[in-house]
């Protein structure tokens, strides 16, 4: 590999890895605020309030995900899917509650939830990168469905 090609290979894995647990801290200090500030009943009266149907379904589903989604982002485990999740529940989040209040979040616009679910998505179709534990675990993988997840 040339000096230039490694170089790039690297910047690329230090931008996956950057986006990667930004993201995750962001996911994660949402889902906790949602379990234990908000508390699930409480997340699944204001799903509920804000129109999401089956919010007793959903507020759970929603607040666990980004919980433990967040933390495997941080730790770079199950990163594609995970993300995929991620970035659903973003844009439905988007559609579903912050589309008609604009763009801007100090109005209850969509800027956050469109920034979160462009990362996610980014992170889905990229993966973890090398600094992740995806790559320890199935970069060297010879079954290709394990060695997708990375």
């Amino acid at each position: 590999m040339s000096p230039q090609a490694h170089a790039a290979r690297t910047q690329s894995t230090l931008a996956l890895t950057v986006l990667r647990v930004a993201l995750g801290v962001v996911f994660l200090a949402h889902g906790w605020q949602k379990v234990f500030e908000f508390t699930i009943p409480g997340t699944q009266a204001a799903f509920a309030e804000m129109g999401v149907p089956s919010a007793q379904l959903i507020a759970p589903a929603i607040a666990f995900l980004e919980l433990l989604g967040g933390a495997a982002l941080i730790l770079g485990v199950l990163v594609r899917p995970v993300a995929a999740l991620l970035a659903f529940d973003m844009l439905a989040a988007l559609f579903l509650v912050h589309a008609p209040a604009g763009l801007f979040v100090d109005n209850g616009g969509y800027e956050l939830v469109l920034v979160l679910a462009a990362g996610a998505a980014a992170l889905a179709l990229a993966g973890a990168g090398r600094f992740s534990l995806d790559a320890l675990i199935f970069g060297r993988s010879r079954n290709r469905a394990l060695a997708a997840l990375a």
